[in-house]
């Protein structure tokens, strides 16, 4: 600073001003103290922290402008911002999802080592959060937008997510690039997925189940790195789905499946596979 003056010292008003409503949600609390001490410790990003973070009133708030200024392409970044907090408003699962998607990307996922990292940098949980405003849009009927925002994500983040997939809270995609997921697929609670996982659609002209041509994932899955599960085939609770498998038929809960094609190895070594993130199956005797 040519005066002498600290990154922190120019911003102590605005920090002020919310620390308010900092102090009644915790992750935004804990974003704010992380940005602060970027703002100390690295002057080149005060801009990036100071728009991002500091000059925000709210998690939400904060989100939106990230993903508005990584994502708008060719429409204006204040429109786009616009729009997304609107939609959030609308919808309180959205504000519901986000703090769980970031809950289990820190507890997750080692190489994380702040909240702040996931919310400036990730680009896995920049995709998520992305689906989920399209997804909303998707539902409200504005499909046209929901599409460019999927492309848009898809271009920007190397993750296609067609917007009318639902998915549960507590969503980590580590590594996230490659990963495709089609336009019926259902994913529940608590689900982590690396990078190159597909869930597509069977090659059977025709063939449905319920509606859907793609996967339906149940809560607590783990899908290891280049898995790709197809048809509407159904994934069970707290399964483990092997690096690299080829899924074509429905998986037990609580099991572990691998192969080109997947068989069943085993159970699933944990109560909870997508909280331990462990893609190795020698617990089960490979």
């Amino acid at each position: 600073m040519t005066n002498g003056q600290s990154p922190w010292s120019r911003v102590e008003g605005v920090v002020a001003l919310v620390d308010g409503l900092a102090a009644t949600d915790f992750w935004w609390a804990r974003l704010r103290r992380e940005a602060e001490a970027v703002l100390g410790k690295e002057p080149a990003l005060a801009s990036l922290v100071l728009s991002t973070i500091l000059g925000q009133s709210s998690l939400e708030g904060a989100l939106m402008q990230r993903l508005a200024s990584r994502i708008a392409g060719t429409l204006p970044i204040d429109l786009l911002r616009v729009i997304f907090l609107e939609t959030a408003e609308e919808s309180a699962e959205i504000g519901r999802a986000l703090r769980l998607d970031l809950a289990a990307l820190v507890d997750r996922d080692p190489a994380t080592a702040s909240a702040l990292d996931a919310l400036l940098y990730f680009k896995g949980f920049h995709a998520v959060q992305t689906h989920r405003i399209a997804h909303r849009l998707w539902l409200k009927g504005r499909r046209d937008l929901a599409l460019y925002l999927a492309d848009r994500s898809a271009e920007m983040f190397q993750v296609e997510i067609h917007p009318a997939v639902r998915i549960g809270g507590g969503m980590f995609l580590d590594h996230a690039t490659g990963v495709s997921i089609g336009e019926t697929a259902e994913i529940g609670d608590n689900v982590s997925m690396l990078q190159g996982v597909v869930l597509g659609a069977s090659e059977a002209p025709g063939e449905t189940v319920d509606g859907r041509r793609h996967p339906r994932v149940g809560h607590g899955v783990l899908i290891g790195a280049g898995a790709k599960l197809l048809g509407p085939i159904a994934i069970g609770h707290c399964s483990r789905i092997g690096a690299g498998s080829v899924v074509t038929q429905s998986v037990p809960a609580n099991t572990t499946v691998a192969g080109v094609p997947a068989r069943i190895v085993g159970t699933a070594g944990c109560a909870e596979p997508s909280k331990t993130m462990d893609q190795m199956v020698f617990d089960v005797g490979l």
